[in-house]
């Protein structure tokens, strides 16, 4: 018996130091390539990157509706789709939350904001939220520029919008404006990642 205990505090022991060592999947980084998803969009399609076929990189958005970060960014959100989408870099905009924490954040509460801002983006719920971790979103909201490549969705710039969360006209560096001017102009991307700064993504 002395031995069989011994042989399973060894092994309770082993798997205890394997769970603080294995380092977690802590998303991707600048050169990554990003994988494609698939997600419900407000009107109750199916989203994927490859459906826009000719874009030339995508703003990747991650956001909600309770979040007043994510609140203070809808506008901004908007004017990046906006000024972007139509020289081939649109905003995709996805809900991470888990809506049993975050009710404001279903479907429902998605489609009400929508329609209320008039959102021209595609706003998608990853309901299994199987994708933020994939990109390794922390913050709503977070952002992640990407550019078509042989390769894939190449990630070229991970964090803010801007550097004034509360005041639009207050900023001084526009970090998504800059990266995706730069991709546009075929010139590098000075600031490449930056803080995110917003809620935590509700799991």
């Amino acid at each position: 018996m002395k031995t069989t205990q011994k042989l399973l505090f060894l092994f309770v022991l082993a798997l205890s130091v394997s769970a603080f060592t294995i380092k977690p999947n802590d998303g991707y980084k600048v050169g990554d390539i990003a994988t494609d998803f698939r997600l419900e969009n407000i009107d109750g399609k199916m989203v994927s990157l490859s459906d826009f076929e000719d874009a030339k990189g995508f703003i990747v958005t991650f956001t909600c509706n309770t979040c007043p970060y994510a609140v203070a960014y809808e506008d901004r959100v908007e004017a990046l789709n906006k000024k972007y989408a139509s020289k081939g870099y649109p905003v995709i905009a996805i809900m991470p939350n888990n809506t049993e924490i975050k009710p404001g954040d279903n479907m429902e509460a998605m489609q009400k904001r929508a329609k209320e801002k008039g959102f021209t983006f595609p706003y998608l719920i990853d309901a299994e939220q199987e994708i933020y971790p994939q990109y390794g979103a922390t913050k709503t909201p977070h952002v992640y520029v990407l550019q078509k490549t042989q390769k894939g969705n190449e990630v070229k710039y991970i964090g803010a919008i801007d550097d004034n969360f509360q005041d639009a006209n207050a900023v001084k560096t526009k970090y998504v404006e800059d990266a995706v001017d730069a991709l546009l102009k075929g010139n590098e991307i000075k600031v490449k990642e930056t803080k995110a700064i917003g809620c935590t993504i509700k799991a």
